[in-house]
């Protein structure tokens, strides 16, 4: 199983798309840690219809690729730089980066949450953004 359909299938075990993505990248990492760190960042940040899970996911995979370890001026930049290039390429293929926006209801609100579940958002829609963000990070990756 490639890392797309690992990413997609911890999404439909029942993972949230932040840690879908991240779990199936975390080259180094246990599963149990990077399932706990991305915990919180479903649902847009801990279901507040903010930057959806799954880029969230993909930024930290970046960074455990990318990412500096001392403080050093070049190693932000190079970090930066992958992470807006990650960005523009999603937002190029879905408009956005925020949960409310790719779903087109804020389930940060009790309202847009029944809606959501009533629509069945989740499992309709959301597996597109994590497909999409594991295929974007697979581009930035091999660059």
């Amino acid at each position: 199983m490639n890392q797309i359909d690992l990413a997609l299938s911890r999404f439909a075990e029942g993972f949230n798309c932040s840690q879908a993505v991240l779990s199936a990248y975390a080259e180094g990492m246990d599963d149990e840690t990077s399932l706990k760190i991305a915990s919180g960042f479903g649902g847009g940040m801990g279901r507040m219809a903010e930057t959806c899970g799954a880029v969230t996911g993909a930024m930290m995979v970046l960074g455990l690729r990318f990412g500096g370890t001392a403080p050093d001026r070049e190693a932000k930049e190079t970090i930066y730089a992958r992470i807006r290039e990650f960005a523009d390429r999603f937002k190029a293929r879905n408009g956005s980066l925020l949960c409310r926006d790719l779903l087109g209801c804020d389930i940060s609100t009790p309202e847009g949450y029944e809606a959501a579940k009533e629509n069945m958002l989740v499992s309709t829609t959301c597996p597109k953004f994590v497909r999409e963000a594991a295929e974007i990070l697979e581009e930035v990756l091999a660059e």
